[in-house]
């Protein structure tokens, strides 16, 4: 069969979707590795830490008793129950455990499949720039429009009606927020998801919010779910997941929590796709959510230390600058200082420094001067990154 005849068997859906930038990125960097190259990459967002052991040993503890089999499409009873309790005592949202939450093979998973439920032909979103490199293809899978919303970096990306009425067309749908953010580490303040909330009544469209992140804060910032203010409740889904702050990415266990009519019309595209999570992946979940919490305070004070060493590091550097990062485990860093393109920059960092990162146009058509380095990697590493790079561009 020619190459050609192929290409014409495609659905036209997957013809225009790139491969994801991140994981293109580290795949790039162990083509080079395999060269013999030493290459640190910084382009991934897996945490290094192994999964604690208590959540190890249930997961290991059901499989051994049998539990290998279905599972309840949306999730199992124990671990719906777990979720709905922290949600409730962690995020002040009262969901119904039976009828409000579908459990998912990852957050990502729980994203796509709610785009799947509300993108159309014809339908726009909102992706508030920089955004995750995933969302944009989802939307476009769907066939709806993804629609950038470019928030200044000069103005610490700061979420404001007017760009926000600027971009809203007719055909708006949903707005999509992720706080803390991937790339930049803000974190949402009540007046920005204020904001957010009061453009979404007055234009009388539901809001996804993505909050994966939101154990990995720093400093005095809060994290805040919009589905807790005045009137968000029923036109909010919320995402989250075990991945990050559970070091649990590998097990790609997620969830959706919102209005029962939103979660049940979902819950049909799971139970015609996955199906359901790993049944004994979701029993180590139950033991995450009930178990010790003071887990994640270990990592975050070893991220928030790491966060120290490149925010110093890298604006030290000739042409480099950081603002303080807020949450997540990620630098998006300014490198307009040094007078090249992002992409000339990051290829020069690969090639020169040997280290990877991902540069800011993966993260919106508006996001032309900077690039992402995860910082979810030993304090060596990341040292001899920063000594790398500075070996490159020089100091200050």
């Amino acid at each position: 069969m020619t190459e050609q005849k192929s290409q014409e068997l495609f659905a036209s859906r997957v013809l225009g979707v790139a491969p994801s930038p991140t994981l293109a990125v580290s795949q790039r960097a162990r083509e080079l590795r395999a060269e013999g190259i030493d290459v640190i990459d910084l382009g991934g967002g897996d945490p290094d830490f192994i999964t604690p052991a208590h959540i190890r040993e249930a997961a290991a503890a059901a499989m051994n008793a049998g539990d290998t089999h279905y599972a309840p499409s949306p999730g199992t009873p124990a671990l719906l129950e777990a979720i709905a309790k922290k949600l409730h005592e962690d995020n002040e949202i009262a969901v119904n455990p039976k009828t409000d939450i579908i459990v998912t093979p990852g957050g990502k998973s729980a994203i796509f499949q709610a785009i799947m439920a509300f993108v159309e032909p014809g339908v726009d979103v909102m992706l508030l720039e920089p955004a995750w490199v995933s969302y944009k293809p989802m939307v476009e899978l769907a066939g709806g429009r993804a629609i950038g919303v470019p928030l200044s970096p000069d103005n610490q990306f700061a979420i404001t009606r007017d760009i926000l009425e600027e971009y809203v067309t007719p055909q708006t749908r949903i707005i999509l927020l992720n706080s803390p953010n991937n790339p930049t580490g803000r974190v949402a303040t009540i007046d920005e998801l204020t904001t957010i909330a009061d453009f979404a009544k007055a234009h009388d469209i539901i809001v996804f919010t993505d909050e994966m992140y939101e154990k990995i804060i720093f400093g005095d910032n809060v994290h805040i779910s919009i589905a807790t203010l005045p009137d968000m409740h029923e036109r909010t889904l919320t995402f989250n997941g075990l991945s990050k702050a559970y070091a649990m990415t590998g097990w790609r266990l997620g969830y959706v929590a919102g209005p029962t009519n939103f979660i049940k019309k979902i819950s049909l595209l799971q139970s015609h796709s996955v199906t359901c999570a790993t049944s004994f992946a979701m029993a180590g979940a139950v033991a995450a959510y009930s178990g010790p919490q003071d887990i994640i305070h270990e990592m975050v004070a070893a991220w928030d230390r790491r966060r120290a060493l490149i925010t110093d590091g890298l604006n030290a550097i000739n042409g480099l600058h950081v603002d303080p990062i807020e949450g997540a485990f990620y630098g998006y860093v300014d490198g307009r200082g040094t007078g090249m393109s992002i992409e000339d920059l990051c290829t020069k960092l690969l090639d020169d420094a040997h280290v990877a990162v991902v540069p800011g146009t993966a993260f919106g058509d508006s996001c032309t001067g900077h690039f992402r380095l995860s910082f979810a990697t030993s304090d060596e590493l990341l040292q001899h990154s920063l000594d790398r790079i500075g070996n490159v561009l020089g100091y200050k």
